[in-house]
């Protein structure tokens, strides 16, 4: 029976002719990293054995096998950085697998236009992502005093019952959330325009909560930014600089880069 195809993304062929393979293990920790060629474009995959790999096996892994699944998440994660130090890789979404290699190579070339447009935008270029923390209670706190309003108010609840000062209390800080969602706003949207001004191209993504990101803190700011390899050291000393002018402001930037181009190229997913 033929081996099913693990996909983990695509590259020009022109690179893989001047820089060859190096040895990798594949998907299943048996087989090793190969590329198949489709012209101008190349899948780096590694084979699965067909009854091992089943829709259903796979499906069931997922679903309750958390490490199996951390541990072939990272694997497919590992692989494109390993393959984006030395190539231009677009990548593709964990587990993307194909039954057979005529049908992997059937989309590679139905996909040929949107994958080589892809290595033009971002080959020589570098992802690069930025996230802004802030400190809940630090940040509000700053807020209210530096604002005239809320001061006033608290000074007027002052005279109050100490029923009327519960109330208005809740009042206020419920000002304090509003003040300060806009300030962190501000602040962070003014940091990401920036920034873009070294970029080719940025975008703004989803903040994560805690229980994705493992922090105490909160995240307040994702984004994400196509960088040309000339810029990026501009980018990391400009975030640095930024981030020490915000010391004692209760935010944090953090850039992590450089990336597999997960966000900016063009093809995020391939039919099976």
């Amino acid at each position: 029976m033929e081996k099913k195809i693990y996909l983990y993304g695509f590259i020009p062929t022109e690179e893989l002719e001047r820089t060859a393979l190096p040895e990798h293990e594949g998907f299943d920790e048996k087989e090793k990293l190969i590329s198949i060629q489709v012209d101008s474009i190349t899948a780096i995959v590694s084979r699965l054995d067909p009854d091992a790999y089943t829709e259903m096996v796979i499906e069931d892994k997922i679903n309750n096998d958390l490490e199996w699944l951390q541990k072939k998440a990272y694997h497919h994660h590992e692989v494109l950085m390993f393959l984006n130090k030395n190539y231009t890789v677009v990548p593709l979404s964990f587990c993307t697998i194909y039954n057979n290699q005529d049908s992997l190579i059937e989309t590679a070339s139905s996909q040929a236009h949107e994958l080589e447009d892809s290595f033009a935008e971002i080959g020589g270029k570098e992802e690069w992502n930025l996230k802004i923390y802030y400190d809940e209670e630090k940040v509000k706190r700053l807020v209210t005093e530096n604002n005239p309003v809320m001061q006033k108010k608290r000074e007027e609840i002052k005279e109050l019952s100490p029923g009327r000062q519960f109330f208005e209390r809740k009042k206020i800080d419920r000002m304090a959330e509003k003040e300060m969602d806009k300030e962190l706003n501000e602040r962070c949207n003014e940091i990401h325009l920036e920034l873009s001004g070294l970029a080719t191209r940025s975008d703004v993504k989803k903040t994560l909560g805690k229980d994705a990101t493992g922090r105490k803190d909160n995240m307040s700011w994702n984004s994400v930014f196509l960088l040309q390899e000339s810029e990026v050291d501009r980018f990391v000393e400009k975030v640095m600089k930024k981030d020490q002018q915000l010391n004692g402001s209760g935010l944090k930037m953090e850039a992590t880069g450089p990336w597999p181009a997960y966000h900016f190229s063009n093809l995020s997913k391939a039919a099976k």
